[in-house]
C-alpha cells in the first residue's frame, strides 16, 4: 500500500498532541491575518469617505465665508443708505421748518405791521428787552426733536437763549401773541431742560398780546414783555 496523506495527517491529529496544537495554532494565525485584512480594508473605506467629507466641509466653509462677507458688505450699503436717507430727511426738515417761520413771520408782520424780515422786526422791538441784552450773552440753540415733542412730529427747533453766569433765558419774539405761542415756548423750555440739564426761565415778546395768551402765560411761568394786550 501507498503512503495516505490524509490517512497520515488525521492519525496525527489524533495521536500527537503537539501536532494538534500546531495545526489549530496555524488556523488561529489564518483567521487572525483575515480578520486583520478586513480591518485594515474597513479602515482604508472610512479614510476614503473622511477625506470625501472633508472636502465637502471645505467646500461648504468656502460658501460660507463667501456669504458672510456678501452680508458685510450688504449691511454697509445698507447703513450707508441710511444714513444718507437720514441727512436728507434732517436736510429737508430743517429747510420744512424755516420755510415755515419765514411764511408765519412774513405773513404776520406783513398784515399788522409792514415789516417784511424776522430780523427787521426784532430789530424794531429791541426797545422791549434792551436791559437783559446789556446784561446777557444772546447765543441761539438749534435742536433736532426726533420725537416731536414740540410740535407733535419730528423738527428743528431754533431758539435764542440768553444766558448770564448759571442762569439760561429762552426767548421768542412774535408779532402778535396768542395762546399757541405761549404753549409753544413753554414746550420749548422742557425740551431745553431734557437736553441741556438745566431748567430755563422763559420770555416772550412782542409788540401785542392777546388777553387769552397772557392768562395762559401767568398760568405756565411765562414771563411776557408787550406793549399792548388785546382783550380778544
Amino acid at each position: 500500500m501507498g503512503f495516505d496523506l490524509k490517512r497520515e495527517f488525521l492519525r496525527l491529529l489524533k495521536e500527537d498532541e503537539e501536532f494538534r496544537y500546531a495545526v489549530m495554532g496555524l488556523l488561529g494565525m489564518s483567521d487572525l491575518k483575515s480578520s486583520v485584512d478586513n480591518l485594515v480594508k474597513a479602515m482604508d473605506e472610512l479614510k476614503n469617505v473622511v477625506v470625501k467629507h472633508g472636502e465637502e466641509i471645505s467646500e461648504l466653509r468656502k460658501t460660507v465665508v463667501i456669504l458672510t462677507n456678501s452680508f458685510e458688505e450688504l449691511k454697509k450699503v445698507v447703513e450707508t443708505l441710511s444714513e444718507d436717507v437720514k441727512k436728507h430727511s434732517e436736510v429737508i426738515l430743517i429747510m420744512q421748518s424755516t420755510l415755515e417761520k419765514l411764511t408765519a413771520s412774513v405773513t404776520a408782520l406783513g398784515f399788522r405791521y409792514g415789516l417784511f424780515t424776522e430780523e427787521a422786526f426784532r430789530e424794531a422791538i429791541k426797545y422791549l428787552v434792551s436791559d437783559l441784552l446789556r446784561a446777557y450773552t444772546v447765543k441761539r440753540w438749534t435742536y433736532y426733536d426726533s420725537e416731536g415733542f414740540v410740535f407733535g412730529h419730528p423738527s428743528i427747533i431754533d431758539v435764542d437763549v440768553l444766558i448770564r453766569d448759571n442762569e439760561y433765558v429762552l426767548i421768542e419774539y412774535k408779532a402778535l401773541i396768542d395762546r399757541g405761542d405761549v404753549a409753544e415756548l413753554a414746550r420749548e423750555g422742557m425740551l431745553y431742560e431734557k437736553a441741556n440739564k438745566v431748567k430755563p426761565k422763559l420770555l416772550i415778546v412782542g409788540p401785542a398780546i392777546r388777553k387769552r395768551a397772557l392768562e395762559l402765560a401767568r398760568e405756565l411761568g411765562v414771563e411776557v414783555r408787550a406793549s399792548e394786550v388785546i382783550d380778544r
